[in-house]
């Protein structure tokens, strides 16, 4: 079996094997596309994982040796971008692979560590994805029924926030905070148990708790603004405007992620910039 990088580049019709018992068929297509030969229940990310990491354990891939860059894993597998990238934190997590800061995943020489593909859960892109769609509605339903005690509760916790933001302190406690009081606001118990329990999945779920943190390490944090502008349409009473600002705040925090756990971008812009510094160099030798 060839490299992951040469398996991507071949024929789009072609049948890539990984494994005596799964194919990847190259071309266009979802992630709901099937990966295996037969029917697989676990989620994308952790069918890719395991892929790869059964690639690595069967000596494909030697330590210190570069996995394929995001964009090829994405073509092989037919999956998206953030599939690929969750895939990786989780042989990150694994122990089977390191992420170099503009440069890419490697291969560790470190045995894997015994967590089972199950036992990482859900990802930061998953569960946000999630709580877009939820809070999107919860702020809109809020935008009718809150109050203006609740809404001089939520300007305090924004105060808390900024508080947080300038300490630097994990956990997102104020921003936890002012997401559930406007859950609570719109007086549907089950509407508030669901958004709490989304945001007690980002401290149960390793995958997730891995990604959060990486993103806290370059300096992701609360949007101060974003949570301003939920909390203007909710006292304007403004359902459409609260559900708005709430799904783009939200969904900033997707882009967010994906930028803290970016490596390919930043390989390419190192890239661009070397080449461009040779074409200066050789105008100044004429």
């Amino acid at each position: 079996m060839g490299s992951i990088e040469a398996q991507a580049a071949r024929s789009a019709h072609r049948s890539v094997k990984w494994s005596d018992n799964i194919a990847i068929h190259h071309g266009s297509g979802q992630d709901s596309n099937l990966m295996a030969a037969t029917p697989d229940t676990r989620k994308l990310y952790q069918q890719v994982a395991s892929t790869i990491m059964a690639s690595i354990i069967g000596g494909n891939y030697k330590p210190g040796d570069r996995l394929p860059s995001e964009r090829d894993l994405a073509v092989a597998f037919k999956v998206s971008r953030p599939t690929i990238r969750e895939a990786m934190i989780a042989l990150e997590i694994r122990g089977l692979a390191e992420s170099r800061h503009g440069s890419g995943i490697y291969v560790t020489d470190q045995p894997p560590a015994q967590v089972g593909p199950g036992d990482l859960d859900i990802g930061a892109f998953e569960l946000t994805e999630a709580r877009r769609l939820f809070e999107g509605e919860a702020a809109a339903l809020a935008a009718t029924t809150v109050t203006d005690e609740e809404l001089e509760d939520m300007e305090a916790i924004i105060a808390e926030m900024v508080d947080e933001n300038a300490r630097k302190q994990k956990g997102e406690i104020a921003d936890r905070r002012f997401h559930v009081a406007i859950a609570r606001a719109t007086r549907n118990t089950a509407i508030t148990a669901v958004i709490e329990n989304l945001w007690d999945m980002r401290h149960k779920s390793p995958l997730c708790v891995y990604m959060l943190e990486r993103a806290r390490r370059v300096g992701v944090q609360p949007r101060i603004g974003e949570h301003r502008r939920i909390l203007a349409a909710l006292r304007k009473h403004d359902p459409k405007g609260a559900r708005k600002a709430m799904r783009d705040h939200l969904a900033r925090v997707i882009e967010g992620l994906l930028a803290a756990t970016e490596t390919d971008a930043i390989e390419g812009a190192r890239s661009k910039a070397v080449k461009k510094r040779h074409e200066y160099t050789r105008r100044l030798a004429v």
